[in-house]
Protein backbone atom coordinates (compact mmCIF):
# COMPACT_ATOMS: atom_id res chain seq x y z
CA UNK A 1 0.00 0.00 0.00
CA UNK A 2 3.02 2.38 0.90
CA UNK A 3 4.41 1.36 -2.60
CA UNK A 4 1.35 3.18 -4.20
CA UNK A 5 0.75 5.60 -1.88
CA UNK A 6 4.45 7.16 -3.09
CA UNK A 7 4.41 6.19 -6.62
CA UNK A 8 1.05 8.22 -6.69
CA UNK A 9 2.81 10.89 -4.62
CA UNK A 10 5.97 11.04 -7.19
CA UNK A 11 3.97 11.06 -9.72
CA UNK A 12 2.15 13.99 -8.90
CA UNK A 13 4.84 15.85 -8.48
CA UNK A 14 6.64 15.08 -11.33
CA UNK A 15 3.45 16.52 -13.19
CA UNK A 16 3.49 19.76 -11.12
CA UNK A 17 6.98 20.78 -11.42
CA UNK A 18 7.44 20.42 -15.18
CA UNK A 19 4.21 21.99 -15.49
CA UNK A 20 4.42 25.18 -17.78
CA UNK A 21 5.79 28.51 -17.02
CA UNK A 22 2.40 30.55 -17.34
CA UNK A 23 0.37 27.83 -15.69
CA UNK A 24 -0.96 29.88 -13.12
CA UNK A 25 -2.41 32.42 -15.58
CA UNK A 26 -5.80 32.21 -16.17
CA UNK A 27 -6.13 34.04 -20.22
CA UNK A 28 -3.61 33.56 -23.19
CA UNK A 29 -3.26 36.54 -25.76
CA UNK A 30 -2.68 36.00 -29.09
CA UNK A 31 -2.28 36.83 -32.30
CA UNK A 32 -2.43 35.08 -35.76
CA UNK A 33 -2.69 35.16 -39.39
CA UNK A 34 -5.80 33.28 -41.58
CA UNK A 35 -5.88 32.20 -45.19
CA UNK A 36 -8.55 29.93 -47.09
CA UNK A 37 -10.78 29.21 -50.08
CA UNK A 38 -14.36 28.71 -51.06
CA UNK A 39 -16.96 30.69 -52.69
CA UNK A 40 -18.92 33.96 -52.99
CA UNK A 41 -21.93 34.98 -54.14
CA UNK A 42 -23.06 38.31 -54.71
CA UNK A 43 -26.77 39.36 -55.65
CA UNK A 44 -27.45 41.98 -57.56
CA UNK A 45 -30.80 42.77 -58.38
CA UNK A 46 -32.37 39.52 -58.19
CA UNK A 47 -29.22 37.97 -59.80
CA UNK A 48 -26.58 35.80 -58.25
CA UNK A 49 -22.90 35.87 -59.64
CA UNK A 50 -21.04 33.16 -57.99
CA UNK A 51 -17.27 32.74 -58.58
CA UNK A 52 -14.12 31.17 -56.27
CA UNK A 53 -12.60 33.57 -53.57
CA UNK A 54 -9.70 33.45 -51.51
CA UNK A 55 -9.55 34.64 -47.68
CA UNK A 56 -6.42 36.19 -46.02
CA UNK A 57 -6.46 37.95 -42.81
CA UNK A 58 -4.48 38.83 -39.05
CA UNK A 59 -6.63 38.40 -35.55
CA UNK A 60 -5.36 39.16 -32.21
CA UNK A 61 -7.38 38.37 -29.56
CA UNK A 62 -7.68 36.83 -25.84
CA UNK A 63 -7.90 32.83 -24.85
CA UNK A 64 -10.33 31.89 -21.65
CA UNK A 65 -11.21 29.00 -20.04
CA UNK A 66 -14.25 27.84 -22.80
CA UNK A 67 -14.48 31.21 -24.76
CA UNK A 68 -12.32 33.13 -26.99
CA UNK A 69 -13.06 36.59 -28.31
CA UNK A 70 -10.83 38.19 -31.07
CA UNK A 71 -10.61 40.94 -33.36
CA UNK A 72 -10.09 40.44 -37.07
CA UNK A 73 -9.27 41.50 -40.18
CA UNK A 74 -10.08 40.14 -43.73
CA UNK A 75 -9.30 40.37 -47.47
CA UNK A 76 -11.93 38.77 -49.41
CA UNK A 77 -10.29 38.02 -53.25
CA UNK A 78 -13.33 36.97 -54.67
CA UNK A 79 -14.21 36.72 -58.57
CA UNK A 80 -16.41 39.36 -58.66
CA UNK A 81 -15.72 41.46 -55.42
CA UNK A 82 -12.58 41.87 -53.44
CA UNK A 83 -13.91 42.91 -49.85
CA UNK A 84 -12.14 44.43 -46.48
CA UNK A 85 -13.65 43.97 -43.29
CA UNK A 86 -13.14 44.18 -39.53
CA UNK A 87 -15.09 42.20 -37.01
CA UNK A 88 -15.17 41.06 -33.53
CA UNK A 89 -15.79 37.46 -33.12
CA UNK A 90 -16.54 35.26 -29.85
CA UNK A 91 -16.21 31.80 -30.08
CA UNK A 92 -17.54 28.91 -27.42
CA UNK A 93 -14.93 25.74 -26.58
CA UNK A 94 -16.70 22.24 -26.61
CA UNK A 95 -14.80 19.99 -23.97
CA UNK A 96 -12.00 18.37 -26.41
CA UNK A 97 -9.10 16.06 -25.59
CA UNK A 98 -6.18 17.53 -24.97
CA UNK A 99 -4.63 18.22 -27.83
CA UNK A 100 -8.22 19.01 -30.12
CA UNK A 101 -10.65 21.33 -28.90
CA UNK A 102 -14.19 21.71 -31.13
CA UNK A 103 -15.47 24.99 -31.09
CA UNK A 104 -18.67 27.26 -32.50
CA UNK A 105 -18.16 31.08 -32.76
CA UNK A 106 -20.06 34.02 -34.47
CA UNK A 107 -19.58 37.25 -35.25
CA UNK A 108 -20.24 40.69 -36.22
CA UNK A 109 -18.17 43.43 -38.21
CA UNK A 110 -18.27 45.78 -40.83
CA UNK A 111 -17.32 46.81 -44.24
CA UNK A 112 -14.18 49.02 -44.22
CA UNK A 113 -13.47 48.40 -48.15
CA UNK A 114 -15.49 47.07 -51.49
CA UNK A 115 -14.29 47.08 -55.05
CA UNK A 116 -16.89 45.40 -57.04
CA UNK A 117 -15.78 44.33 -60.74
CA UNK A 118 -18.07 45.71 -62.77
CA UNK A 119 -16.31 44.38 -65.92
CA UNK A 120 -17.24 40.02 -64.59
CA UNK A 121 -20.78 41.05 -63.99
CA UNK A 122 -21.39 43.36 -67.18
CA UNK A 123 -23.14 46.09 -65.08
CA UNK A 124 -22.21 49.74 -65.53
CA UNK A 125 -23.53 51.22 -62.82
CA UNK A 126 -21.98 53.29 -59.48
CA UNK A 127 -21.82 52.37 -56.27
CA UNK A 128 -21.13 53.58 -52.99
CA UNK A 129 -19.90 51.63 -49.78
CA UNK A 130 -19.53 52.85 -46.09
CA UNK A 131 -19.79 50.41 -42.82
CA UNK A 132 -22.31 47.82 -44.01
CA UNK A 133 -22.77 45.51 -40.96
CA UNK A 134 -21.69 41.90 -41.86
CA UNK A 135 -22.59 38.77 -39.88
CA UNK A 136 -20.52 35.44 -39.37
CA UNK A 137 -20.62 32.06 -38.10
CA UNK A 138 -17.62 29.69 -37.61
CA UNK A 139 -17.64 25.92 -36.89
CA UNK A 140 -14.02 24.22 -36.43
CA UNK A 141 -10.93 23.22 -34.06
CA UNK A 142 -8.32 23.83 -31.99
CA UNK A 143 -5.28 21.92 -32.66
CA UNK A 144 -3.25 22.42 -29.49
CA UNK A 145 0.70 20.99 -29.24
CA UNK A 146 1.20 21.71 -25.81
CA UNK A 147 4.77 21.82 -25.76
CA UNK A 148 4.33 24.91 -28.95
CA UNK A 149 3.16 28.28 -28.49
CA UNK A 150 1.24 27.94 -31.57
CA UNK A 151 -2.27 26.57 -31.92
CA UNK A 152 -3.76 25.81 -35.13
CA UNK A 153 -7.40 26.24 -36.19
CA UNK A 154 -9.33 24.65 -38.79
CA UNK A 155 -12.81 25.80 -39.49
CA UNK A 156 -15.70 25.58 -41.58
CA UNK A 157 -17.22 29.68 -41.88
CA UNK A 158 -19.93 31.80 -43.43
CA UNK A 159 -20.21 35.67 -44.05
CA UNK A 160 -22.83 37.15 -45.04
CA UNK A 161 -23.26 41.14 -45.77
CA UNK A 162 -26.87 42.10 -46.35
CA UNK A 163 -26.15 45.57 -48.00
CA UNK A 164 -22.71 45.17 -49.23
CA UNK A 165 -23.20 48.14 -51.59
CA UNK A 166 -25.57 50.83 -52.60
CA UNK A 167 -26.23 50.83 -56.43
CA UNK A 168 -27.30 54.67 -57.06
CA UNK A 169 -28.78 54.14 -60.28
CA UNK A 170 -31.56 51.63 -59.54
CA UNK A 171 -31.60 52.52 -55.94
CA UNK A 172 -31.09 49.08 -54.89
CA UNK A 173 -28.28 46.81 -52.47
CA UNK A 174 -26.47 44.03 -53.09
CA UNK A 175 -25.89 41.58 -50.67
CA UNK A 176 -22.68 39.12 -50.80
CA UNK A 177 -22.34 35.80 -48.60
CA UNK A 178 -19.00 34.04 -48.99
CA UNK A 179 -18.44 30.36 -47.72
CA UNK A 180 -14.98 28.95 -47.19
CA UNK A 181 -12.86 26.36 -45.26
CA UNK A 182 -9.33 28.25 -43.18
CA UNK A 183 -6.69 27.95 -41.52
CA UNK A 184 -5.62 29.89 -38.80
CA UNK A 185 -2.48 29.76 -36.98
CA UNK A 186 -2.10 31.61 -33.68
CA UNK A 187 0.99 32.83 -31.37
CA UNK A 188 0.31 32.66 -28.01
CA UNK A 189 2.29 34.97 -25.70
Amino acid sequence: MKLISTSFLTAATLMLGAANANAGVVFDLYTGATAGFGRQTITVDGHDYKGAAQSYGAVAGIDIPFVRVEAEYNYLDGKYADTQIGALNAYIKMPGMVVVTPYIGGGIGMVLNVDVDKDEIGATFNYKESGKAVYQGMLGATLDIPTLPFKIDLEGRIMYAPNLIDIETINETASATHYDARIKLRYVF
